[in-house]
C-alpha cells in the first residue's frame, strides 16, 4: 500500500467535491446563524441565547450529515458510472489504496467545513455577547468530525454494492438509527420479554452508537465528559471507522467491472 498513491486519490477527491459547490453550505449556515440572530430575542426572549447555542451546533451537525451521506453514497458509483474505475483499477492502485483515498478526502472537506463554520458560529456568539465555553463547544465539534468520518465510512460500505439512492436511504436510516441504538436497549430491559431483549440488544451490537460521539447538548451547558470516556469514546469510533472501511474493501475488491 502506497502512502503517496491514497494521498493522490485523497487530493482529487478533495478537489472534486469543493468544485461541486459543496461549501455553499457554509454560506447558507452563515445566512441561518444572522437570521437566527435577529429573529430569536424577538420571539424568545430570555432564552434566545440558549436557543442560539443549540440552533449553531446542530445545524452544523445536520449540514455535515447531509454532506457526508449525499456525497459519500456517490463517490464510488460516481467513478462507476463515469467508467473511470476501468481506468484507475488496472493501474498499480489497488482498490483498498482507493477506498481509503476516497473516504480521506472527502473527510478533509468535511475537516475545513467544519472548521469555517465552527469559526463564525463563536464569531457570533461573541458579537451577540453570548456566554458560552469556547473549548467545550470545539471538543464537540471534534467529536462531530469522528462521527461523521464514521458516516462516510457507513456510505461507502453501501455504496460500492448498491446504487447510490439505494445507499443513501440505508446510510440515512443507520444514521437515525445509530442516535437511538441506546434507547433501543433500554426498550428491551422495559419490555421484559426475553425474545425482544436479545433482539434489541443484538442491534445495539451491531448498529454503531453514535450518541457516543455526540457531546452537543454537554457543549451548551460547558461540560464535557471525563478525559477516560472521551478517549474511550474516540477510540470507538476511529476502530469503527476502520471496519466498515475494512468491509468496504472486501465487499468493492470483489466486484468485477
Amino acid at each position: 500500500m502506497s502512502i503517496y498513491r491514497i494521498w493522490s486519490i485523497a487530493a482529487n477527491g478533495f478537489r472534486e467535491v469543493i468544485r461541486d459547490r459543496i461549501l455553499y453550505f457554509i454560506g447558507f449556515f452563515t445566512l441561518l446563524m444572522v437570521i437566527a440572530v435577529r429573529l430569536l430575542p424577538e420571539i424568545s426572549i430570555g432564552t434566545h441565547n440558549k436557543i442560539l447555542l443549540d440552533l449553531g451546533l446542530g445545524a452544523i451537525s445536520l449540514l455535515g450529515a447531509i454532506v457526508a451521506i449525499f456525497v459519500g453514497t456517490g463517490l464510488i458509483n460516481k467513478e462507476i458510472e463515469k467508467r473511470t474505475v476501468l481506468i484507475l483499477i488496472p493501474k498499480p492502485l489497488s482498490r483498498a489504496e482507493f477506498i481509503i483515498g476516497k473516504h480521506l478526502g472527502l473527510s478533509a472537506v468535511l475537516s475545513v467545513m467544519l472548521t469555517i463554520m465552527t469559526i463564525v458560529y463563536i464569531l457570533l456568539l461573541t458579537w451577540t455577547k453570548v456566554d458560552y465555553q469556547a473549548f467545550p463547544i470545539i471538543i464537540s465539534v471534534v467529536f462531530l468530525f469522528l462521527e461523521l468520518a464514521l458516516l462516510i465510512a457507513i456510505a461507502i460500505a453501501f455504496g460500492v454494492f448498491t446504487s447510490s439512492i439505494l445507499a443513501t436511504l440505508l446510510s440515512f436510516g443507520l444514521y437515525l438509527m445509530g442516535h437511538i441504538s441506546k434507547d433501543l436497549l433500554k426498550l428491551g430491559v422495559i419490555s421484559k420479554n426475553e425474545s425482544i431483549a436479545a433482539i434489541t440488544k443484538t442491534l445495539y451490537l451491531i448498529l454503531p452508537d453514535l450518541e457516543r460521539l455526540n457531546l452537543k447538548n454537554d457543549a451548551v451547558y460547558g461540560l464535557l465528559p471525563s478525559v477516560e470516556t472521551l478517549i474511550s469514546n474516540a477510540t470507538y469510533g476511529i476502530l469503527y471507522t476502520c471496519l466498515l472501511l475494512g468491509i468496504a474493501i472486501l465487499v468493492f475488491s470483489r466486484r468485477q467491472f
